[in-house]
C-alpha cells in the first residue's frame, strides 16, 4: 500500500506556531520535513491529529525536528497522536524531550 503523501500547514497561535500535519510521516516525508524545520521558529505544537502511519523512518524525521528547535533552544510539544503512537513516542523517549497532550485545547490550557 502506498504511503499517502504527507504535507502540513503552519497557522501561528497564541505564543506557539500550530503545524498541522497530515498523510504518512515516512521516509519519503523528508524534504517537506526539511522545509518544515526551516519554516518554524519560536515554541511549536506538533498536531498528529491527520497522521495516518509512521515509521522508524518518520520518527528519524521528527527526531531530526526535536535536534534543531533543542540546538535553538526552542520547546516543541505534540497533540493528536494515537493511543498507538503515544506509547512508540514514550518507547523510544521521544516523549521525554516534548510534553504530548491530547489534542490543541490541552496543550493551551497548558501554556
Amino acid at each position: 500500500m502506498p504511503a499517502e503523501a504527507f504535507s502540513y500547514v503552519i497557522e501561528p497561535g497564541d505564543g506557539v506556531t500550530v503545524v498541522r500535519m497530515s498523510g504518512d510521516i515516512v521516509k519519503e516525508s523528508g524534504a517537506g520535513f526539511d522545509s518544515l524545520g526551516a519554516e518554524i521558529s519560536g515554541p511549536v505544537l506538533l498536531d498528529f491529529a491527520d497522521v495516518g502511519f509512521i515509521n522508524s523512518s518518520g520518527i528519524a524525521l521528527i527526531v531530526g525536528i526535536l535536534a534543531k528547535a533543542r540546538a535553538e533552544n526552542r520547546p516543541v510539544s505534540a497533540c493528536g497522536l494515537t493511543d498507538h503512537y503515544r506509547h512508540i513516542f514514550e518507547i523510544t523517549r521521544l516523549s521525554d524531550f516534548m510534553d504530548i497532550y491530547d489534542d490543541e485545547a490541552a496543550a493551551a490550557v497548558s501554556r
